[in-house]
């Protein structure tokens, strides 16, 4: 199986030229595993409303996001298909996460369904965005608008704007605070979106510019 990888004579990893990328991949076999345990973890939370399984369902979630994109870098296995796979199975997780974690924190569930409604529309919407470049996958966005990446996919953007939500759920003595999160993340992917609304499409051959 090969990656898709930029030209040789590329200084920057990241830029993928030519086909998608194979389907039957390490990092993508990892990706539908993780969706399918997350989701029967999360179906008899929600039914149930059991902590046991909410956070099993979560952990998987996590974990299992962490082993594909580990998986496709060190193996080389990067490709563009995978990386909007990826993003698919989120929205389908977080989905069924946030139905179990309002099972069993109601008083939560007008932040948890605001963080849905963010993640399952703002946030794919502006992860899908990478598609309008030649990029491998949102990990390499920093190549298009080094802001909207380190506000969004750098490693402390992904763990403030996921962890955050779900310690406010948990331990916050108000839905208040969490809803505030919630507004202040929402309000962040906008101006986001607008930034990359902004920039202009590649259509060229060539290696597209920085854009600072």
């Amino acid at each position: 199986m090969t990656a898709l990888h930029a030209p040789p004579t590329a200084p920057v990893h990241g830029w993928a030229f030519g086909t998608d990328g194979p389907v039957r991949t390490i990092p993508n076999v990892i990706t539908a595993v993780r969706l399918i345990a997350c989701v029967a973890l999360a179906i008899p939370a929600i039914l149930s409303g059991s902590t046991m399984f909410t956070l099993a369902s979560i952990a998987v979630y996590w974990i299992g996001d962490i082993l594909d994109g580990e998986a496709a870098r060190r193996l080389r296995q990067e490709t563009r298909r995978g990386a909007v796979f990826d993003i698919v199975a989120d929205r389908i997780s977080s989905t069924v996460v946030i139905a179990a974690l309002v099972q069993l924190r109601p008083t939560m569930a007008v932040p948890l369904a605001l963080f849905l409604i963010q993640f399952d529309i703002l946030d794919c919407a502006l992860s899908l965005s990478f598609l309008r470049w030649p990029l491998l996958s949102i990990n390499y966005f920093h190549l298009v608008h080094r802001g909207v990446y380190r506000w969004n996919w750098s490693p402390p953007a992904k763990a403030a704007n996921t962890a955050g939500l779900v310690l406010l759920v948990a331990f916050g003595p108000s839905p208040v605070y969490a809803t505030v999160f919630v507004v202040a993340v929402i309000a962040m992917k906008v101006v986001s979106l607008w930034a990359v609304c902004r920039i202009p499409r590649w259509s060229g051959p060539a290696r597209p510019a920085d854009v600072d």
